[in-house]
């Protein structure tokens, strides 16, 4: 029987991997005995930060491009997303209690996995351990003893009701037109938008010293901290007005948008604002957008600290630890960042461990894929390792010149190599 420790994005993409293919698993899953700081419901795979998977464009964008190479092996994360899609443009966003409920009941009602309720206080001997960047305390503390590990602190975002919105202030639109009019967008002139930023960057924060600047993941930054790097830095970021016109087809000086939470729309996410200020001071400064006046805060943005493996020293490109024959790490913890790049690695490790069983001797696929990207960047030594997105920059490199051919070619080059690996693994 093989072990898998956390329920997350990455252990039910392990487990099922192995389940649904006869493998006896325990999965081992705290919930809902025991809650890390940012987690709440008992479900399994739940999404935390975002219920945006990022772009699902599989020749224009390196995360879109490992969804599509997830899906070609099996994916659940992948399956769980397109049943219980939302409109997001060309994002991939979900209705967050409907994936995890998807991952859920695809989980228990396979008859090979087992489900204990277990904190996890001590490595095995063998066994996929996917415990997330809120690895429990006792469990944290023996792979530091082990192993050693470092951390980084990042964000969630606010949610609103849909309801409290005022749509008298906001206009319908996606950048670029690209979708169907998924985004609700909360214009601010030149004055609101000043006085956002001034009062965002005084506001008071929930944790104002616990953390130093390279300990914020740039991927997942306050937006307060974000806006004290310069008065026009979000108007180049996050509420950037370009590609969106209002009904009178002006572009307003900066927009903030709103993405639905849920299949219903009865709940909207501010995208791009994840903030570590005080719950009242979230309230007070957000409510300084015109749309947002009287909005209705059903979630506010707060901040937690992930810890992560120095994998190089730690990880052979397949996951397996180096000193440990058998015990694989999978998910955030190995350094890899973000929903989709958590759920691949779990996957990854999932198929090497079948692979093991099965008496094959460890393929890693080429790093002409994302997925071999990723797997050689947690593996590769690195005196300034930390987490990584899926991107082209990992990917080997094409000698193409014009962009949309390149990136064309790179696509093609990279599920080709996943093709491949799925031969040789024989899924």
């Amino acid at each position: 029987m093989i072990k898998v420790i956390g329920a997350g994005l990455a252990g039910s993409e392990a487990a099922y991997f192995l389940g649904s293919r006869g493998v006896e698993v325990e999965l081992a899953e705290m919930k809902p005995a025991k809650f890390t700081p940012a987690h709440e419901s008992e479900k399994f795979g739940e999404l935390v930060c975002s219920n945006s998977l990022k772009s699902d464009d599989v020749f224009g964008n390196a995360c879109g491009l490992l969804k599509e190479e997830m899906r070609r092996m099996g994916s659940l994360t992948m399956a769980a997303a397109e049943a219980s899609r939302v409109p997001a443009g060309g994002a991939l966003a979900v209705d967050r209690e409907k994936f995890s409920a998807y991952v859920t009941e695809r989980i228990r009602a396979c008859k090979h996995i087992t489900v204990t309720c277990e904190e996890v206080c001590v490595l095995p001997h063998a066994g996929i351990v996917a415990t997330g960047p809120l690895t429990s305390d006792a469990l944290m503390k023996d792979i530091e003893e082990k192993f050693g590990s470092q951390h980084f602190f990042d964000a969630s975002a606010p949610i609103v009701s849909a309801e409290s919105v005022g749509m008298a202030h906001v206009f319908t639109a996606d950048r670029y037109g690209n979708g169907t009019g998924d985004y609700l967008n909360c214009p601010l002139t030149k004055e609101e938008y000043e006085l956002f930023v001034r009062e965002l960057i005084g506001a008071e924060r929930a944790k104002p010293h616990t953390f130093e600047k390279n300990e914020i993941f740039e991927g997942c930054m306050p937006v307060e901290v974000m806006a004290a790097r310069g008065r026009d830095t979000l108007r180049f970021g996050t509420f950037k007005p370009v590609g969106l016109s209002d009904a009178e087809g002006k572009r307003p000086y900066a927009v903030l948008q709103l993405r639905k939470e849920n299949a219903e729309g009865t709940m909207y996410g501010l995208v791009g604002c994840q903030t570590n200020l005080k719950f009242g001071e979230q309230k007070r400064v957000f409510s300084l957008i015109p749309a947002l006046k009287d909005a209705e805060f059903l979630r506010y943005g707060v901040m937690h600290r992930n810890s992560y493996l120095n994998a190089p020293e730690v990880l052979n490109a397949d996951f397996s630890v180096k000193t440990q024959h058998g015990l694989y790490f999978a998910g955030q913890i190995t350094g890899v960042e973000g929903y989709v790049e958590s759920a691949a690695s779990g996957l990854l490790a999932a198929v090497h461990v079948w692979n093991a069983l099965n008496g094959r001797n460890p393929y890693v696929p080429e790093d002409t894929s994302v997925c071999g990207a990723l797997s050689r960047y947690v593996a590769t030594p690195n005196k300034h390792f930390e987490p990584m997105n899926a991107n082209y920059g990992i990917l080997r490199p094409l000698d193409v010149r014009e962009k949309k051919e390149k990136r064309r070619q790179m696509a093609e080059r990279a599920l080709t190599e996943i093709e491949k690996f799925k031969a040789y693994s024989q899924i």
